[in-house]
């Protein structure tokens, strides 16, 4: 009997204190980090019951990560995208067969292994169809570049033709909705 794909989570996380700049109208500092580690929790505890793993260049946010007994992928000086694609590349090395990127400020996230299992790449793209919250890659699917920021969403599914993998786009609500600007605040109580 063959067994099944092993999938693993990524969740790039840049310091707290640094996180959600964009929503300084909105909210004090100290809100904004509260608000950054209340999501990126969050997203780790959606993960279960795959193995998370955190991509950071911060020691606390390392630290953190940890105590939440996620796995740290250390991605100094990378950027996001670098941080992605050196998280994506040390979990395929590590012998996992898809691995799901989730990004850590989704306050609704539920479920992340309904992204795995498909023979290709899975896309969960912002509510505006912009940007791409979550994406599930095979690690066969190597040469795959990630390129996050504004279009991305068009930019990932340009990509998965290019690399030869089907593709497959969900649209989970309590996936789609993330916190990037004020416009986004007061969330919603449920998705």
């Amino acid at each position: 009997m063959e067994d099944a794909p092993s999938a693993a989570v990524l969740v790039p996380v840049k310091a707290f204190g640094d996180a959600k700049l964009r929503l300084s109208p909105a909210l004090p500092a100290a809100d904004r980090e509260a608000l950054a580690k209340s999501m990126a929790a969050g997203v780790l505890a959606a993960a279960a019951p795959l193995p998370v793993f955190v991509a950071c260049e911060d020691d606390e946010v390392a630290s953190w990560a940890e105590a939440l007994g996620a796995g740290v992928v250390w991605t100094p000086h990378t950027g996001l995208n670098g941080a992605v694609q050196q998280g994506f590349a040390n979990l395929a090395a590590s012998g996992f067969d898809e691995i799901v990127v989730a990004h850590a400020d989704l306050p609704h996230a539920r479920r992340l292994d309904r992204l795995t299992g498909f023979d290709g790449i899975s896309l969960v793209p912002d509510r505006i169809d912009d940007g791409t919250n979550v994406l599930s890659v095979p690690a066969t699917a190597a040469s795959f570049v990630f390129a996050y920021g504004p279009a991305s969403f068009a930019r990932h599914l340009v990509e998965a033709t290019r690399v030869g993998c089907a593709t497959r786009i969900l649209r989970f609500p309590d996936l789609q909705w993330d916190v990037d600007t004020p416009d986004d605040l007061p969330l919603p109580a449920s998705l």
